[in-house]
């Protein structure tokens, strides 16, 4: 019972510290000044070649 009560407090405290610092750190990446021009860009991908399919040199190599 020893361990999991070390565990419960560590999450209890210092985890839950640790992913509220993550979740902020995410929120203050995504809504940085300059990612405004990527994020659009990214969401717009999928629509570059919709008038014609795209060309075998402009296709993506995996």
């Amino acid at each position: 019972m020893e361990r999991y009560t070390f565990l419960r407090q560590l999450a209890d405290s210092w985890v839950l510290l640790a992913l509220t610092l993550f979740f902020i750190g995410v929120i203050l990446f995504v809504f940085r000044p300059d990612s405004r021009r990527l994020q659009r860009d990214a969401a717009e991908s999928i629509f570059r070649n919709e008038q014609r399919p795209a060309s075998a040199d402009s296709k993506e190599v995996n």
